[in-house]
């Protein structure tokens, strides 16, 4: 059509998704809101390098009138009201069906950090979403037949589009790749938002990667324009955000506030918020160097004043409060690995739920029963804990910044681990699959940009090993590297090209003297 070109492959039924109404609609937003966009993108390479110049975060002075006045977000909207526990996971079909009948109150359909974004992956999810709103989505793999059960018990869906930072390449505006986010979300907005009204919910989402309440006044943009052009009611439109970055730590407010008419909360994305961590104040030494990532847990004093900050503002605000990802991964074949996992689990529930937290996270649907065990154990038959205020939470910039406080070493098991865990991610990711059970976890492109992120700044900061004693440089990590696969090659399904993919990827982005500000970034490149 006019304007816009697809330069990925029509596959069966892409027609479908792609028709020419869709993608105008994608195209009139891409071009109302992608020069802001790109706009934002540079304001953010200024914030960091204020930040590598001696800069540090802090409240905004400018916006203390509005952490200082009073006001709330919308009420919850329908199917949003309970959130007790929240199952995670890509757009593939059969997680679809699996993910919706997981007992779980909401399923975050993932386009960004469990999917690998392929072509074929970005359109079939989009596919699948709409398939399940029609109820059109039963299939049979492997012997095992796969069909929704009844509405009423169905998860809410809440769509994550991916960041603002990721282009779409094969649809191309104007001569110029379209924004992630906005291919995501145009799509899924354009072809599910009615199916959603005429069920009783809404079209929901999950905002990830933002750094500023300038990125969330975007989106808030977006979603008045969106509900314009389709004739859908404004405030419809409900939009939870990820705090997992380090700047937005220090405006939860403000980013509730330009979204309020449209907000359904706040959620502690702990794992990218340690990368963030890591990205933001990796030139500053080791004031701002975690120990191995194992050792960081949610009981550190910085990661404790960021979750407890969360709750406290929300709650104020009439906004819910959605805790972290449980990445362990249950094991039916092994029962002490199933019950170190479930032991685990629960512990970081009930941590969760008795700091007020409305509901949280699980990567599998063996999970959903425990949190939502522990989750019952205090809300009981209340559907939230809004009332919870937590006004006895007093929480600093200092408190936040306190990383150095972080109790943990750094061993060569740790830099193995890393290591391993990246190269085994990375080799899925380029084959299309972007959540990953890795070691008993659920791994995604944040934990992968934690380990490699954490290797250049060992590297950087001449880190002596806890352990061995030595020093960690790019030849030991280049060593590691080789060792490292050397155990991977005996192992069933090894891919030789896929592999050495993977490794220069990981080196480009653990061990180049220049670091890349996202790993998805040179690896989205060298994808077809």
């Amino acid at each position: 059509m006019d304007g816009v070109e697809i330069t990925g492959p029509v596959l069966d039924r892409f027609d479908e998704i792609l028709t020419p109404e869709a993608l105008a609609f994608v195209a009139a937003l891409q071009r109302e809101f992608g020069p802001r966009r790109l706009d934002l993108l540079r304001a953010r390479q200024e914030r960091q390098a204020e930040l590598s110049a001696g800069g540090t975060l802090d409240f905004l002075p400018e916006t203390a009138h509005v952490r200082e006045s009073e006001w709330t977000v919308a009420p919850p909207a329908p199917g949003l009201v309970d959130r007790r526990v929240e199952i995670t996971g890509p757009v593939d079909r059969k997680m679809t069906i699996n993910a919706l009948n997981s007992g779980a109150k909401v399923w975050l359909a993932d386009f960004e950090d469990a999917n690998a974004p392929t072509w074929e992956n970005t359109v079939s999810g989009q596919l699948n979403l709409r398939d399940a709103l029609d109820r059109a989505i039963d299939f049979s793999s492997g012997g095992k037949s796969y069909a929704l059960g009844p509405d009423e018990e169905l998860a809410t869906i809440v769509v994550r589009p991916r960041g603002w930072h990721l282009d779409e390449k094969h649809v191309v505006v104007g001569g110029s790749p379209a924004s992630g986010s906005l291919v995501d979300f145009g799509l899924y907005f354009f072809h599910c938002a009615r199916r959603q009204i005429d069920k009783g919910r809404g079209p929901y989402f999950y905002l990830p990667k933002m750094e500023s309440h300038l990125e969330a006044r975007l989106w808030n943009d977006v979603f008045v324009r969106a509900q314009e052009l389709l004739g859908v009611p404004r405030g419809t439109i409900r939009a939870t955000v990820l705090i997992e970055t380090y700047p937005a730590a220090f405006e939860m407010e403000e980013i509730l506030y330009e979204l309020r008419e449209h907000s359904a909360g706040l959620n502690a994305g702990r794992w990218d918020y340690l990368f963030s961590v890591i990205k933001k104040f990796r030139t500053r030494g080791r004031e701002f160097l975690l120990p191995e990532r194992n050792a960081v847990t949610m009981t550190a004093p910085f990661m404790r004043a960021y979750t407890e900050l969360l709750v406290r503002t929300c709650h104020r605000r009439g906004a819910h409060a959605i805790g972290g990802m449980a990445a362990f991964i249950p094991s039916r074949r092994d029962p002490e690995v199933n019950r170190v996992a479930l032991e685990k689990v629960r512990a970081d529930k009930t941590r969760e739920s008795g700091d007020g937290f409305d509901g949280s996270w699980v990567a599998h649907p063996d999970l959903v029963p425990i949190c939502r065990e522990v989750f019952d154990g205090v809300l009981g038959d209340r559907p939230n804990q809004l009332d919870r205020l937590r006004e006895d939470v007093r929480v600093t910039a200092e408190d936040l910044l306190s990383v150095s406080k972080t109790p943990g070493e750094i061993t060569e098991a740790g830099l193995r681990n890393n290591v391993d865990v990246a190269l085994r991610y990375l080799a899925a990711w380029m084959g299309g699959q972007g959540a990953v059970a890795i070691h008993n976890l659920m791994e995604d492109a944040a934990t992968a940009e934690i380990s490699r992120s954490q290797i250049w700044q060992w590297i950087h900061n001449d880190i002596e090993l806890a352990d061995t004693g030595a020093v960690v440089t790019r030849e030991l990590v280049e060593r590691i590297i080789d060792e490292e696969l050397d155990g991977i090659r005996t192992e069933p399904g090894y891919d030789e090209a896929r592999y050495a993919q993977a490794t220069a990827l990981f080196k480009e982005v653990a061990l180049d003297d220049d670091f890349a500000e996202f790993l998805t970034l040179p690896a989205y490149a060298r994808m077809p």
